[in-house]
């Protein structure tokens, strides 16, 4: 197999190592590709000839890609001018828009059903249907009579006035023209005995008496007695001498302020608070396995039987029966004592005593001696 070296003049060489043949660019040396190094070129591969192959191919593909641009852009500009033909040559009447149903807008079915209300088919009602009158009906009705409440269904005071109607004679109240002008010229009493010509007078009505209404005597209005009044105790002020003044000590002495009056005295001000017993236990002398529940962690035995009033006098209800532990014990080289609540059953006992008073606000820990 031959290999043609293209630095040159081409030569041929043989693959079993043999001498080059003489004569060529390398004379009797090895060329570079058989001294396991590359080429050197010097610039022959920069001319056009060398890049001819390399420039078809390249252009082969940029061709392409032009005439696909091409060919896009001029759908683009044909898209672009349909468009725009159809925009302006498109028919107003081919915008949608809301159009009116064809024929009548509401049409009687054949057979409606149901029941026929009342006063249809008048010849009044063609009126307001055709805007004519109809004509003349081959048989008339008259209209029924109008509805009329019962006597059951009117109010009491129209059937009462109505069974018995007023019979009282309406009184000519009109007055002659000569009392006008005799009241015009200031004699009133003429006007007077015109107004009251056949009035009887009012009388008594008692046993026949005769005793006038202006004869009543109306009753005497009593005034109560006018009240006296009291002249407060004047305050005597006390002469102030000039030793007095110059003294020492309280120079005015204050009138004490009234104390307020108090309907019933106060109960329970001086009553004493009622004593309980809380029994304590010896932490040493508590079995292994003891339920208890821990309240905290003080520094003495007297701050943690403090602590234990005063979570007593909160939860009263729930310690009341349950005897309280002091343990003693020691961490860090620091020594404290550990406040604790014992008598429960088991240790659900405890933790639902715990629950209860986390729930109000303080510390507890179910705990169980070992």
């Amino acid at each position: 197999m031959a290999f043609n070296a293209q630095a040159g003049n081409s030569q041929a060489y043989s693959l079993n190592g043999a001498s080059p043949s003489r004569g060529g660019a390398y004379g009797s040396q090895y060329q570079p590709q058989f001294q396991q190094y590359d080429p050197q070129t010097y610039g022959q591969a920069d001319h056009p000839a060398m890049n001819q192959d390399a420039q078809n191919e390249h252009g082969g593909f940029g061709k392409a890609v032009a005439m696909l641009g091409a060919v896009a852009s001029l759908a683009l500009i044909v898209g672009i001018g349909v468009w725009s033909y159809k925009l302006v040559a498109r028919d107003v009447s081919g915008v949608p828009v809301v159009r009116s149903l064809e024929g009548p807008m509401r049409v009687q079915p054949d057979h409606p059903g149901g029941q026929a209300a009342d006063n249809q088919g008048l010849a009044v009602n063609a009126v307001a249907a055709n805007g004519t009158a109809a004509d003349p009906a081959d048989r008339l009705i008259l209209a029924p009579a109008s509805l009329t409440l019962a006597d059951d269904d009117v109010p009491v005071a129209e059937v009462v006035t109505a069974a018995t109607p007023n019979t009282i004679p309406t009184q000519d109240n009109s007055i002659s023209n000569s009392a006008v002008e005799a009241f015009q010229n200031g004699d009133i009493n003429a006007i007077v005995a015109e107004l009251t010509a056949g009035v009887t007078p009012l009388t008594g009505t008692g046993g026949g008496s005769s005793t006038t209404l202006a004869s009543v005597t109306a009753p005497v209005i009593v005034q109560p007695a006018p009240l006296l009044l009291v002249e407060p105790a004047a305050v005597s002020i006390p002469t102030v001498t000039p030793a007095m003044r110059n003294a020492p000590g309280v120079k005015i002495s204050l009138r004490p302020l009234v104390r307020p009056a108090r309907f019933s005295p106060s109960q329970g001000s001086n009553v004493t608070a009622q004593g309980r017993t809380t029994v304590e236990v010896d932490a040493s002398t508590l079995p292994a396995g003891t339920r208890l529940a821990q309240l905290g962690a003080y520094e003495s035995a007297e701050v943690a039987r403090a602590e234990w009033d005063r979570i007593y006098g909160r939860f009263a209800d729930y310690l009341d029966g349950k005897e309280r532990v002091i343990q003693k014990a020691e961490s860090g080289g620091r020594t404290f004592y550990r406040l604790r609540a014992m008598g429960f059953a088991d240790l659900s006992d405890a933790r639902r005593f715990c629950a209860t008073l986390v729930a109000g606000k303080a510390d507890c820990i179910p705990v169980t001696t070992r």
